[in-house]
């Protein structure tokens, strides 16, 4: 198995375990440029040089190295399932991605014949129910996590605790976890512990969305998508995230956390 969606800086001074839709362009950049003194001219992800990424053949005898031996810092990011969710409904459903097309091809044609999501038409910039069409996608993305179809469940909305695990299962252990709502406390204390080539100034750092941009604006406040039935699957399918990450599942509007990450629960919860 390894060490899937594990990223290193060449200079190993940190390892970072990628959570979709949880910061991690920025956080790519942060350490692209910790090595380099400058961002990678593109979205992070397409990078295949500067950073060592799991998905690089080569890197990984470096990264399964790293990891097991514990030779440096590691951490990841989490953010609030609600806030995670409905970022991923208005980016990868309703929105055009890089490339001018659809996401993942004939996915967005499939849910709207199978589960009757509008998407504001062939550009996403016509008006629509968002709130309707949101909770049918929580419906569809429940039936992905639950039964595996129509499809496998998708990275950008599959619980944290799933991506975050397999670090943990294969031989890894994290320092800090810390949380999206907070990113410059959260990413200035991994930085604390690290030494880097280049300093790092997070005020100055700009943040990297390479979603934004990519589908219609989001109208309404974050509880006014979720109700009785909604926050039902939301529970079903993110139970853990909420228990392990500590967000307020009673209150969708909240989307702070409600007190730190306790490492040794996620460990032991994830490690099992």
């Amino acid at each position: 198995m390894g060490f899937p969606g594990t990223w290193m800086t060449e200079s190993e001074s940190v390892v970072y375990r990628v959570v979709p839709k949880c910061a991690c362009s920025t956080i790519g950049q942060i350490m692209y440029y910790s090595d380099h003194g400058a961002f990678f001219d593109g979205d992070i992800h397409d990078s295949t040089a500067g950073l060592h990424k799991w998905a690089q053949e080569d890197s990984q005898p470096l990264i399964e190295a790293n990891v097991k031996a514990h030779a440096s810092y590691a951490f990841t990011c989490v953010r609030n399932p609600y806030t995670r969710i409905l970022s991923s409904f208005f980016d990868k459903i309703c929105g055009i991605q890089r490339n001018g097309r659809r996401y993942r091809g004939n996915l967005v044609p499939l849910l709207i014949q199978k589960y009757g999501i509008e998407v504001g038409g062939e550009d996403g910039k016509q008006e629509f129910d968002q709130i309707a069409s949101f909770r049918r996608f929580l419906l569809f993305a429940r039936d992905t996590m639950r039964w595996r179809r129509p499809m496998e469940p998708d990275i950008h909305w599959s619980a944290m605790a799933g991506h975050v695990s397999t670090f943990i299962v294969n031989g890894g252990r994290y320092d800090n976890i810390f949380f999206t709502e907070k990113f410059n406390e959260g990413m200035q204390s991994v930085l604390d512990n690290i030494e880097t080539k280049h300093a790092v100034d997070l005020a100055a750092i700009p943040r990297f969305n390479e979603s934004e941009g990519h589908g219609p604006k989001r109208l309404h406040p974050v509880e006014d998508y979720f109700d009785d039935l909604s926050k039902h699957l939301v529970w079903e399918i993110y139970k853990k995230d909420f228990q392990l990450f500590k967000y307020d599942f009673d209150n969708p509007g909240n989307k702070m956390p409600l007190s730190e990450v306790d490492l040794d629960e996620v460990h032991a919860k994830l490690g099992e």
